[in-house]
């Protein structure tokens, strides 16, 4: 018998448990279950998800922040940009947004439609999904931000290279797409002996696991212990990402 499946969608496209090749929903897209747990669709980074593991958005990129654009008028439908030291991969961004973060424009953030690759420290000119509501210039400067659930890594050791998003339930491919989890009861791989009733955080002691909160400025409480946990083992955690 599958899980049944409520709200926002109704219905899903591509069931829980499965990897696709092929999107049937859009990145983000939220599915509740009738037991009350919350996933969001992704599509996995380079390498396949494993099961049990805290996941994060895709590694920042710092040379594609602070970027100078070409000016642009009110109304201008793209966004050209100078990439610092790091090339874009066609779509990198698509679904993402492109975030004006100095000078004219400043806090407006415009989704990114699409976008070709471009080498390091070349134009970049990415296509958006609204028009400009306020013209830049070259004083502007601008954040491409990648869409959190577009190309999801298992959570580092020590440091976050982007945002908490989910736990992977099950394997999906790499660069495949597929449910993860953000709230409700889940396996979760523990680094140390949480107790029942403690709150846990990313980033661990170990790749994709959860520790107990160190009262680190730098951690992002993900969820509750619901039993004492067992260092290296997948113990139940009741996620609050979402």
């Amino acid at each position: 018998m599958g899980v049944n499946l409520t709200s926002d969608p109704q219905g899903a496209g591509q069931p829980l448990y499965t990897s696709s090749s092929t999107a049937s929903h859009a990145l983000g897209e939220r599915l509740v279950t009738s037991d009350g747990r919350v996933f969001r669709y992704a599509k996995a980074g380079a390498s396949n998800l494993v099961a049990g593991n805290m996941l994060q958005s895709p590694a920042k990129v710092d040379n594609h922040r602070a970027l100078t654009p070409t000016a642009a008028a009110i109304g201008a439908e793209t966004i050209t940009v100078t990439l610092g030291a790091t090339a874009a991969t066609a779509g990198q961004y698509a679904n993402g947004w492109a975030m004006i973060s100095t000078g004219p424009g400043n806090g407006y953030a415009y989704p990114i439609l699409s976008h070709p690759a471009a080498d390091a420290s070349a134009t970049l000119t990415v296509s958006l999904g609204v028009p400009l509501i306020v013209a830049l210039t070259a004083s502007s400067r601008v954040d491409l931000i990648a869409n959190p659930y577009n190309g999801v890594i298992q959570s580092p050791v020590t440091t976050l290279t982007g945002a908490p998003v989910g736990n992977a339930p099950y394997i999906i491919t790499a660069a495949e797409f597929g449910w993860i989890q953000t709230r409700g009861p889940a396996a979760c791989l523990v680094a140390g002996t949480p107790a029942a009733g403690a709150a846990v955080v990313v980033p661990g002691s170990a790749a994709g696991a959860v520790v107990v909160d160190p009262a680190n400025d730098a951690s992002f409480v993900v969820g509750t212990m619901q039993a004492t946990g067992v260092d290296g083992k997948n113990n139940a955690v009741f996620l609050t990402i979402d």
